[in-house]
């Protein structure tokens, strides 16, 4: 029997919605929910929204609270969903603190609303393949591949997280 999986929510484009109108993007709510329904995932996941923020607004404050979360959580698999412009620094925040448990964090370039053209549930299933299988540690799911925390970053060229040992 696998254990329950935490997750976290914290915005960034996975969850975000389009307004018509303005043309802006926006949150609402969390899309997990209808994502495990239509993936028809069969784990035991608690879902619970921390915050509902674009990650270039996330601040040290949050991170603390993301933090204080992973600690409190009796599960030892921990899943965030996470803008891409900082996971990085939020990864890294989230590894000093050296907890034993498995950390992945995710998040998506297009927003899941915007149906077949987002990479969120692409990413998301991953991520969650990957959380069942890696060790303690913190680490970062995105276009089908797993990096240590330490060892990625974002090409923010191409939109493509990489392997900084291959840069």
């Amino acid at each position: 029997m696998i254990e329950p999986i935490q997750v976290f929510v914290t915005g960034g484009t996975f969850d975000k919605e389009y307004d018509y109108i303005t043309g802006s993007l926006y949150f609402k709510n969390t899309h997990l929910p209808s994502m495990f329904e239509r993936g028809r995932c069969t784990l035991e996941v608690d879902v619970k929204t921390l915050m509902m923020v674009d990650s270039l607004q996330m601040t040290d404050s949050d991170r603390a609270n993301i933090l204080e979360n992973c600690i409190k959580t009796p599960s030892n698999m921990i899943l965030i969903t996470h803008g891409t412009d900082t996971m990085e620094i939020t990864a890294k925040y989230l590894a000093n603190s050296k907890m034993d448990k498995v950390i992945v964090i995710t998040g998506a370039m297009i927003p899941y609303a915007f149906g077949s053209s987002s990479d969120g549930f692409f990413n998301l299933g991953a991520a969650f393949a990957y959380l069942q299988c890696k060790p303690s540690g913190v680490y970062i799911a995105m276009n089908g591949r797993i990096f240590d925390w330490d060892k990625v970053y974002k090409n923010r060229e191409t939109g493509y997280f990489l392997d900084k040992s291959n840069a």
